[in-house]
């Protein structure tokens, strides 16, 4: 059976990888589009308004970077990065300018389709932040991804650039066990040389601002022998 028609932008400026990826997403139902440099992907972006984007980094013109920061200005659709780059602070890098997923080439085609198949599941499920503002448990926590900002019952409190960078995260992928490591890598950058439980201390202190009762959380929950992971109420 194949998938409701959503329209993906596939960038890249290798003719093979763009013809390759858009047989395999034609063929299990999805509309594509395609654009070969930074200055058509973003043309074509404002024509079609696709429902996700398979962007390469290392594009002519403009860079995939460049065009991830662009579209994350007006827009909230899903983006996966599609690159060479290998190491583990560029995928980092590629996170925090606002991708949803990240691919290594080479890669398999299946895979990639796998992947979108995924996130845009999770988006239609609302638990991936399409939107800038969201809200649990009828306006008892809401958040404003790109203001950065934060209320509890309707009063705005204060996070320390840190906290908000870790919750964030979270709330992203709700389901998602995050190791402190992770977590690390996210809210203090991979160079960090300190100890791993630092990410406790952040943790407990923004359990204090966000929760009804910090020592019995619904929203900032523990993982035993992993890590953390958040705990989503209706949106």
């Amino acid at each position: 059976m194949k998938e409701i028609c959503n329209k993906i932008l596939v960038v890249d400026d290798e003719p093979k990888i763009v013809d390759a990826v858009k047989a395999y997403l034609e063929n299990s139902g999805y509309i594509v589009f395609t654009a070969f440099d930074g200055v058509e992907a973003l043309n074509q972006f404002e024509k079609v308004n696709p429902d996700l984007v398979i962007l390469d980094l290392m594009l002519p013109k403009i860079s995939g970077e460049e065009i991830c920061q662009r579209i994350r200005k007006q827009s909230r659709i899903p983006i996966i990065m599609l690159t060479a780059k290998v190491l583990l602070d560029e995928k980092i890098s590629g996170f925090n300018i606002g991708a949803d997923d990240y691919i290594t080439k080479p890669f398999s085609p299946r895979e990639l389709v796998v992947r979108v198949r995924s996130l845009l599941r999770r988006c239609s499920d609302g638990i991936s932040p399409l939107y800038s503002k969201m809200s649990w448990n009828n306006g008892n926590l809401e958040i404003d991804i790109d203001e950065m900002t934060v209320w509890k019952s309707g009063i705005q409190i204060n996070l320390t650039p840190t906290e908000f960078k870790i919750l964030s995260s979270m709330i992203k992928y709700p389901k998602k066990k995050f190791t402190r490591e992770e977590l690390i890598e996210i809210a203090l950058g991979i160079d960090y040389d300190g100890f791993d439980r630092t990410i406790d201390s952040h943790i407990k202190n923004l359990r204090s601002k966000i929760e009804d009762d910090s020592s019995n959380p619904t929203y900032i929950l523990t993982v035993r022998g992993t890590g953390y992971k958040f705990g989503s109420g209706e949106i």
